[in-house]
């Protein structure tokens, strides 16, 4: 079941949620709305549920429009990040809520409830109470809930927003393989780029209520449309200077561009990555920034190390391998030379 959203805008008084925003799901697929708080993704997927009305625009489900449509008739399973669970209720109880609802029989409630917990691995917790469960056993049963009555369409809205580090890595590798088992066409909303990454099929990237940029992850990584969505994929060090004929120069260090071979000069930001950034003993020419090591932290599978430019005062954050760090034998103090290995170049909205 595809989701169709087009041209969609919503006003809360003189706040734009979204403006003119248009998305494609396709049929089967694991979608991640990404951005930061404000953004719109969630009035979007409100939107799409019917929980909201859209101002503008249309949303259609497998072809259908759907946009007048009430939520009890979109037939979609909704996941909200505080589970919304009944307390009074066992995990049987709430799981069977929606089929009950619904009237379906007594005998086929019990029989889909069983399945159910089983596919979110909560076997013999069926007499427990959300109280008795831990964070992420609440969001595996509220999972369960919208899955019931076998939705068109499942909606999680930072489904793992309120769980912590490690029980939010386990619940999205979970997610991952339970939506290649089910295949249910599945939209939700983050603002863990980590995370979007990991489990989606496809990233829509919002900001003020646009859609910057839709790829695959790795499209979306490797290429980022624009300076926002570099910067927001995470960590990043960022260069100020000038683009001209094919050379971008900041400071002491000049780097390619070919794609800009215009004569007028213009101002260029250069977005390079921790782990895009080398250093070395001796200097490579034009490409090369003396620097000098600040914190060089050594902990866990790749090693930190800060520097401060010398001409520019600007501090750096470097990635590598401990095994090249082992290699240099940087301390704090040292004298370096740092070079980009990769850069991404936004000269305004321009992208190089």
């Amino acid at each position: 079941m595809s989701i169709t959203v087009r041209n969609v805008s919503k006003r809360f008084g003189n706040f734009a949620a979204l403006d003119r925003v248009s998305v494609d799901v396709p049929g089967g697929s694991l979608v991640a709305l990404l951005g930061p708080s404000g953004s719109g993704k969630t009035t979007l997927l409100r939107i799409i549920a019917g929980l909201e009305v859209a101002d503008e625009g249309e949303v259609h489900c497998a072809g259908e429009d759907i946009t007048r449509q009430r939520p009890g008739e979109r037939n979609m399973g909704f996941v909200f990040q505080h589970y919304a669970l009944f307390r009074h209720m066992s995990v049987l109880e709430n799981v069977a809520f929606a089929l009950r609802v619904r009237g379906r029989p007594e005998s086929s409630i019990q029989e889909r409830v069983r399945q159910l917990l089983h596919l979110v691995r909560l076997d013999g917790l069926e007499r427990r109470y959300p109280s008795q469960l831990s964070g992420g056993q609440r969001q595996r049963v509220a999972l369960a809930r919208a899955l019931a009555a076998e939705p068109r369409v499942l909606l999680l809205d930072e489904p793992f927003g309120a769980l912590d580090a490690k029980v939010r890595q386990e619940l999205r590798q979970w997610l991952r393989h339970l939506h290649d088992d089910i295949g249910v066409t599945s939209l939700f909303v983050t603002h863990d780029q980590e995370e979007a990454f990991e489990v989606a099929d496809q990233v829509v990237v919002m900001q003020r209520g646009r859609v910057e940029q839709t790829g695959t992850p790795q499209e979306v990584f490797e290429h980022p449309a624009n300076a926002f969505v570099m910067d927001f994929l995470g960590n990043v060090n960022v260069f100020h200077g000038r683009v001209q004929s094919g050379r971008a120069r900041f400071g002491s260090l000049a780097y390619p561009c070919p794609e800009y071979q215009y004569e007028e000069e213009r101002s260029a930001a250069v977005y390079v990555r921790p782990h895009e950034l080398e250093i070395d003993r001796n200097a490579t020419g034009e490409g090369s920034l003396p620097a000098r090591v600040q914190h060089v932290i050594a902990a866990g599978s790749v090693a930190k190390i800060q520097v401060l430019v010398a001409d520019s005062g600007q501090d750096l954050a470097i990635e590598m391998s401990r095994e090249r760090l082992a290699e240099l034998k940087l301390q704090a103090g040292d004298s370096v030379y740092v070079f980009p290995r990769r850069a991404h170049v936004f000269c305004g909205e321009y992208c190089i």
